[in-house]
């Protein structure tokens, strides 16, 4: 942050709060999809499904690093990560390793590749008030992870085979041709995520699992709500944040529903 970024002398703060979660009828119907996401997530995923994301998702985060470099802040770093997984504990991937970085730009944004790896910008960082929204923005990020949007959205997915088996079958072969497709699906990505970005309902989705997850973890769960409705749409820095999103003020409308509907308050 300014004020977020130079507070990393606070990151054990994350290990008091997590686990210290309430026992309200909302907590209890959470978990319970949470623990139905689990298994809708991995019904057909075999090793080489989740090799697959894997490889697919060091791609598409290598073509993020040849855009913007990460921040070179050991301790930021690190604090992020704590953060980070913190979140990611609670989102039914434990077949993944999870690893967050910081995007030496002053552009708003936070980016997600397949596979586990999560990007916030420094620009991000620096409008931020507190951990709950950063938990609250890792978290989109880590919903979008975990329901294989980006998977689904390029069509690699059979509807009744595996979630990568297209994937899987790219990666198996060792023709020209193949490689070529592998890297066609790259750019496909990357384009979602730079230009056209995701559907609207992913985002909306993506926003409700967030919201949930770091409520799970302790978090404020106005943290991504609040974190929303400081981002303007006028400003140079903030262009590219809103145009590979839904409308802010329609994220914020259905965050603010969705906690209403579920009697959220802080845990």
């Amino acid at each position: 942050m300014d004020r977020l970024s130079k507070g990393v002398i606070i990151p054990v703060s994350v290990l008091l709060v997590v686990g210290l979660l309430s026992t309200t009828g909302a907590t209890s119907s959470f978990r319970k999809r949470l623990h139905q996401v689990n298994k809708e997530n991995l019904q057909y995923a075999t090793d080489e499904d989740i090799k697959a994301e894997l490889v697919f998702g060091r791609s598409l985060a290598a073509r993020i690093l040849g855009r913007y470099p990460l921040l070179k802040d050991k301790k930021l770093t690190r604090y992020i990560n704590l953060v980070g997984k913190s979140i990611a504990r609670y989102a039914a991937r434990p077949e993944i390793e999870f690893h967050f970085g910081v995007l030496d730009t002053p552009a708003v944004n936070a980016l997600s590749t397949p596979g586990g790896y999560v990007f916030v910008t420094r620009g991000a960082l620096e409008i931020m008030d507190d951990e709950a929204e950063l938990a609250g923005v890792l978290a989109h990020e880590i919903a979008h992870i975990r329901e294989r949007h980006i998977v689904k959205e390029i069509n690699l997915q059979a509807p009744e085979t595996s979630p990568v088996s297209g994937l899987a079958t790219l990666l198996g072969g060792t023709t020209g041709t193949a490689e070529a497709v592998f890297s066609t699906l790259v750019d496909k990505a990357y384009e979602i995520l730079f230009e056209r970005g995701y559907k609207r309902q992913d985002e909306l989705s993506a926003d409700r699992i967030a919201t949930e997850l770091i409520y799970f973890a302790g978090y404020d769960p106005t943290g991504l709500l609040r974190f929303l409705k400081k981002v303007p749409a006028d400003k140079e820095n903030f262009k590219n944040f809103q145009g590979t999103h839904p409308g802010i003020k329609e994220r914020i409308k259905s965050i603010d529903k969705f906690l209403i509907s579920n009697h959220i308050t802080n845990p």
